[in-house]
């Protein structure tokens, strides 16, 4: 995710920064989308691994999430698990959870809305 300056990387510790901010989200070769975050809302991108132990969501140095879910990769289930774990980890109702970029794909962006400060 880049920033729509083009200064690089956007990651969490940048994206809890930004209120009212529009990012651009980057797939290689062209721009997908076109975000705009309302002050209380959060986008995380979060790499997904699927069929692990223990599931659980662990914030990274680089400021990105990895997801390990139980779940295995089919009709939904681990993104449904996902949106379930992020919820719950940032203490929100699963419908204020949605994923926006990356349903077939290990990396995904996932959006929260309803956060407080």
């Amino acid at each position: 995710m880049t920033t729509a300056d083009g200064d690089g990387v956007l990651g969490v510790e940048d994206a809890w920064g930004m209120s009212g901010a529009t990012v651009w989200c980057i797939q290689p070769h062209t721009v997908s989308h076109l975000h705009t975050v309302p002050s209380d809302a959060r986008i995380l991108q979060v790499r997904v691994k699927p069929n692990a132990r223990v599931s659980q969501l662990l914030l990274q140095e680089d400021g990105t999430w990895v997801a390990q879910l139980k779940s295995p990769p089919v009709d939904g289930k681990a993104n449904a698990e996902l949106l379930a774990l992020v919820a719950q980890q940032f203490g929100v109702a699963k419908s204020s959870v949605t994923l926006k970029v990356g349903a077939g794909s290990r990396l995904k962006l996932v959006r929260i809305e309803g956060l407080k400060d």
